[in-house]
């Protein structure tokens, strides 16, 4: 089985930014406790005596305006933030990244939340799809996100999809509605959200620093990124999701 982690960055709301960001890591059961083991030995290194009060928020991180972030350095806090990514990068190839980057003024009619989350749960299913195309291994996949104030409405849209279809087609892999949890008590949901904070500023700054060392691990085949996608209206686009479908 394979838990896709998701988190959000950016807001729908704040005219000043430009582009919304759902992102996370698709993740085999086998390989949690990796995870949770390496995000568990940085906070350690980070807060000795109380690790476990160490929560991994990118944008809390890089703007160092609570403990223990306040008291590091803007640099020591950007390491720390391209620390938690190099774990994305260092983990097991089963596991990939995912994001949908959504370029707000492109779709003022639209629910950008509902539109990215059915933009995401399209391409797992995709994922799962192919590794039973290609090693006969049947995988369900559940989606995990912190809990926001989106959760009824994403509950119904996984509802519909799976009775209706997204505009791709049946999920036929994806089992059960979205499981909501507190990303305080959850490593896994603090890696997704500095995911999705790397791809939004890239997109968003267009400071590819921290999205850089992760690329490779975005869901691809052949080399098509299968696990990025940028969502607009703007013309042409050569950032890496677009690139690769020129």
């Amino acid at each position: 089985m394979y838990f896709l982690y998701l988190d959000d960055s950016g807001s729908i709301r704040n005219t000043n930014e430009s582009n919304f960001v759902i992102g996370g890591i698709s993740i085999f059961e086998n390989h949690m406790h990796w995870f949770i083991k390496e995000l568990d030995d940085l906070a350690k290194q980070i807060l000795p005596q109380n690790p476990h009060s160490v929560e991994f928020h990118a944008s809390e991180i890089f703007s160092r305006r609570i403990p223990p972030w306040n008291g590091m350095s803007k640099q020591s806090a950007i390491e720390v933030i391209k620390q938690v990514l190099s774990i994305v990068a260092k983990s097991y190839s089963q596991n990939s990244a995912f994001a949908c980057v959504v370029h707000k003024k492109s779709f003022v009619k639209f629910d950008l939340m509902n539109l990215a989350f059915e933009n995401l749960c399209s391409r797992f299913d995709l994922k799962l799809k192919r590794i039973y195309a290609v090693s006969g291994e049947s995988q369900r996949g559940l989606i995990v996100m912190d809990k926001n104030s989106y959760e009824a409405g994403l509950n119904l849209l996984s509802i519909n999809f799976r009775e209706l279809g997204t505009r791709w087609g049946i999920l036929r892999n994806i089992s059960e509605v979205p499981y909501f949890v507190d990303s305080r008590a959850s490593r896994l949901v603090q890696l997704a959200d500095t995911i999705a904070y790397s791809v939004y500023r890239y997109y968003e700054a267009k400071d590819l620093s921290y999205l850089e060392p992760i690329l490779p691990k975005f869901d691809s085949e052949d080399d098509k990124i299968h696990g990025l996608v940028h969502l607009h209206n703007t013309g042409a686009c050569y950032c890496p999701a677009c690139l690769c479908r020129l």
